[in-house]
């Protein structure tokens, strides 16, 4: 799809806002210099966002031989945002300033049976007003909530169309969580939300090409390709965890066998220990998180069985992942969410051993595999920035009907 000048505008206020946050105080010159942007656009784009207080000047500093040159920074007290992480076990939510500093966080537990939509809903709404209450924030304060749902995603409607490991399909979630909570919600699922706090604040900030490794209940590869979010025709692209790695292997939920969640996915590890070792102490059979929990403890402490799984269950992924390098040639793959944090260092050190069995040497030596560095929970914070997006959309489009363009050209 064409993109427009107001998208091609949007996106460079986006870069424009991430790059002074990352990086607060900084000068307008140092902004055009990162982002490649002319020094006219970005004076244009800074302008935009100190009318909309979400940037604010911070004094001078001096340059080598001419006048000193103005500061901006981050408006952090601005606004708040706040981005919710429903999973098949959780509800996780934070409140984040406008510099995406975290102010609260809250939990909520879902059990297996609590998987209808009303239900879920109202965890969400649960952990959404507890945040608002610890963080002592009024509600119209938010500029907006971010929604990271598993599952095939239409952002623009708000509709859930598939989410396998629920049977959901077509559930209105948007519409739903809109009687609980009064702020504009975004929509989206873990593979987007995460790819979009990599570009944001993590690996993949400055790079055009990447690939976010969602390693959760399910699977999923978030795709940034070209320096963008990459989401194909029908938001759809990503779900990797649903490509086949064994013919006639295991049964999946989505009606296929052999697919990648069902041998890297947190009930996935969970088979593949019971396995090797169907006594083991480190099965919970009925609890995923401290199944994943026990192996990343025994595993950094040598045990033997928990090792074997982790290099078994890097094994099947580090072939899935040199699938991903061999096709899309990315500049670095992110190992993200839960499963990946709790497996850590030694779950890395087996899947780069397990690609360079698979992967075509080439495309290899041009990609880094790493750990997400982002210390919080990447799903919440992703969710978040798409609410922070949205705003930034939304004010920009505002701020022009108002008539306030500026003037010089926002585009490249």
């Amino acid at each position: 799809m064409k993109r427009t000048s107001r998208d091609i505008r949007t996106a460079n206020r986006y870069e424009v806002l991430r790059q002074i946050i990352a990086e607060s105080p900084t000068s307008r010159q140092e902004l055009a210099a990162a982002t490649g942007l002319s020094l006219a656009t970005i004076a244009t784009l800074v302008g935009e966002l100190l009318d909309l207080r979400m940037i604010t000047e911070v004094g001078f500093e001096d340059s080598a031989g001419g006048r000193p040159r103005g500061l901006v920074a981050v408006n952090a007290p601005g606004g708040a945002l706040i981005g919710v992480d429903i999973a098949e076990t959780y509800v996780h939510a934070e409140l984040f300033d406008l510099a995406l500093g975290v102010l609260a966080r809250a939990e909520e537990e879902m059990r297996p049976e609590e998987s209808r939509p009303e239900q879920v809903v109202a965890h969400v709404a649960a952990a959404v007003g507890a945040l608002l209450a610890r963080a002592g924030v009024e509600a119209a304060r938010v500029l907006g909530v971010g929604v990271s749902v598993p599952g095939q995603v239409d952002r623009d409607t708000g509709i859930v169309e598939y989410a396998a490991n629920w049977d959901w399909h077509d559930v209105p979630l948007r519409a739903l969580l809109a009687e609980h909570i009064a702020r504009p919600v975004y929509l989206d699922n873990p593979l987007r939300a995460c790819t979009v706090a990599e570009l944001w604040f993590g690996a993949a900030r400055g790079r055009q090409d990447c690939v976010v490794v969602n390693l959760g209940t399910g699977v999923g590869a978030g795709l940034a390709l070209g320096g963008g979010l990459y989401r194909g025709v029908s938001n759809s692209a990503g779900e990797w965890g649903h490509t086949t790695l064994v013919l006639d292997g295991r049964p999946c939920h989505c009606g296929n066998h052999g697919c990648v969640e069902t041998y890297v996915g947190a009930p996935g590890i969970m088979r593949n220990l019971r396995e090797l070792s169907p006594r083991s102490a480190l099965l919970h059979p009925e609890d995923q998180t401290a199944t994943i929990d026990a192996l990343g403890r025994a595993v950094a402490a040598g045990d033997p069985v928990a090792t074997a799984v982790v290099r078994d269950t890097a094994r099947y992924l580090g072939a899935g992942i040199a699938d991903l390098i061999n096709l899309l040639n990315p500049e670095v793959v992110v190992l993200s969410s839960w499963v990946a944090v709790r497996l850590g260092e030694r779950l890395l050190g087996e899947v780069r051993e397990a690609v360079a069995r698979h992967a075509l040497r080439r495309p290899l030596a041009a990609t880094e595999i790493v750990l997400s560095p982002i210390p919080t929970d990447p799903v919440s914070l992703g969710a978040a920035t798409f609410a922070l997006e949205g705003a930034l959309r939304s004010a920009g489009r505002h701020h022009q009907e108002a008539g306030h363009p500026r003037t010089g050209s926002a585009e490249r």
